[in-house]
């Protein structure tokens, strides 16, 4: 907004003081919302989209402003997002966008985040979520392990090779494949565990051993061959990709434009 850092104390000083309660908590090295603070924030948020929505019609054109700040992790923004990106920016050129990017789960309030891009189950079930599409996993490991190690024929083999984990393939359930209408579970020991997704296939393709991925996660490299697919004929439930906004804020203009986008783009892939 143009403002210093003195300005804006100043106006947040002078906010806590007519509302009676500190909604910052200050350190050397951070500033944080407090509990009021983060309250109060839930509170307005649909009050402030509410005026962003009513400059977005008034304005008539169709064009966002502002800043959109966008939830994802950084395998999937760097893979999919991004390359998507310039045809959105394209679109909206008044339009500032942010990342906050991490294979972890962004505090959508206290991170200030508009949308959050999200796979698998959402562990809030009271935010506002649209499902925007499906990846295909897949098991995955480089030409060289196969060649020093063997290639799997059947789940059960897998117990015999060096599984490679990350936030992709974690799960407390196991790795479970269909084939057949026949369902089959094994129990995942991994030798190397990363949470990051893009170390997972790092790791892959350095020859480490096998690893459970999406389909978006690894296909340059299946493309290029330093990953091979194995156990083609057997299917791995797909993961369920969601934009995620938080619970009772209404969503913004810019977010609701940025996930119908995201949600065509990746229909047609």
């Amino acid at each position: 907004m143009g403002l210093s850092q003195p300005s804006v104390s100043r106006i947040i000083s002078a906010l806590e003081q007519e509302i009676g309660a500190a909604l910052l908590t200050r350190t050397t090295r951070a500033v944080m919302l407090t509990e009021v603070g983060a309250d109060y924030l839930g509170r307005i948020e649909p009050i402030l989209a509410a005026l962003e929505e009513a400059d977005h019609v008034a304005r008539g054109t169709g064009e966002l402003r502002g800043i959109l700040r966008i939830g994802v992790t950084t395998c999937f923004a760097v893979r999919d997002v991004i390359p998507r990106l310039p045809a959105f920016i394209e679109q909206h050129p008044a339009l500032r966008i942010e990342f906050s990017m991490g294979d972890r789960l962004q505090d959508l309030v206290a991170e200030g985040v508009d949308v959050a891009l999200r796979f698998g189950a959402l562990a809030d079930s009271a935010a506002t979520a649209k499902k925007i599409g499906l990846s295909s996993r897949l098991l995955a490991a480089s030409p060289e392990y196969l060649k020093r190690v063997g290639t799997p024929k059947i789940p059960a083999d897998l117990a015999a090779h060096s599984l490679i984990v990350g936030p992709a393939g974690a799960s407390s359930a196991g790795w479970s494949f269909l084939r057949d209408n026949k369902t089959t579970s094994i129990h995942v020991e991994g030798r190397l565990i990363f949470d990051v997704n893009e170390a997972a296939t790092a790791a892959a393709v350095a020859g480490l051993g096998i690893v459970s991925t999406g389909t978006w996660g690894c296909r340059p490299e299946l493309e290029s061959g330093a990953l091979v697919q194995i156990l083609k004929e057997w299917t791995m439930d797909p993961v369920e990709v969601n934009a995620v906004f938080a619970a009772g804020c209404a969503a913004k203009p810019s977010a609701r434009a940025f996930t119908e986008f995201l949600a065509a783009s990746l229909r047609g892939a």
